[in-house]
């Protein structure tokens, strides 16, 4: 394993008339409900209902939307928005950088170099649970898995949109079997992303800590407790179980 590279994003925006709906029918989030004051975290899934594209969406208006995504993405996101818009009547804005931010003690991005260090926003995202996308985890995570419903970034009650009829069948009839946990080693370089730890556990984020390293995983429970690794908490909303109360 070496250690893993750290990411950097961009922003893209979509301006016209469709913009909104086009993304309503692309994201796990209910556009229509989105505003400019926060950066909602979300995901275009394929059909299998895996994420392909983590994104996080700005709105500030129904004509405006700003779409953060990992650089190494972004050519491929672009492709994307390309096929599916083709008949759509919006334009898609040249890519220009976005920075990384800490608001409210979570990792967020800011139009403006604040002097937050990626190096920062990876430690802040990791202890809060905010797994992230790149090309080298695309396609391997269900939202539900990343704990994403539970960000505010999966509304069961929209209309279709890519993988939709999947991922609503995990939610209301069934569960994964593999969630997000944050874990700690004390030993050995930072795992890549998407490596996998020990079967049953594959790391989404990893980082570099003062003891080791830190890295958020999907995993059955019972293969981390059998593990050497150690379970650290996740901020509340983000601990226990994923599936659906009954």
């Amino acid at each position: 394993m070496s250690s893993s590279a750290s990411p950097s994003f961009s922003r893209l925006t979509l301006q016209g008339p469709d913009a909104e709906k086009f993304l309503q029918g692309q994201v796990t989030v209910n556009v229509q409900a989105l505003s400019s004051d926060e950066y909602r975290p979300t995901a275009i899934c394929d059909l299998k209902g895996r994420i392909n594209f983590g994104l996080w969406l700005k709105k500030y208006s129904p004509e405006s939307i700003e779409v953060v995504v990992a650089d190494d993405q972004r050519d491929a996101l672009h492709a994307h928005i390309k096929k599916y818009g083709a008949f759509s009547k919006f334009q898609l804005d040249a890519a220009l950088p976005v920075y990384p931010a800490i608001v409210e003690g979570k990792a967020s991005f800011s139009h403006n170099d604040e002097g937050v260090s990626i190096e920062q926003w990876q430690h802040t995202a990791i202890s809060q649970g905010q797994a992230w996308i790149t090309a080298q985890t695309a396609g391997l995570f269900q939202p539900q898995e990343l704990r994403l419903h539970q960000r505010g970034g999966v509304d069961y009650d929209k209309g279709c949109y890519l993988g939709q009829e999947i991922i609503a069948r995990l939610w209301f009839r069934a569960k994964p079997k593999h969630w997000l946990h944050l874990i700690s080693a004390g030993i050995g370089d930072v795992p890549d992303a998407g490596a996998e730890l020990d079967k049953d556990i594959q790391v989404v984020n990893a980082v570099a800590s003062t003891n080791g390293w830190q890295a958020l995983v999907v995993a059955k429970p019972s293969a981390l407790e059998a593990s050497i690794y150690q379970v650290l908490d996740l901020p509340d909303g983000l601990n226990g179980d994923v599936g659906r109360e009954k």
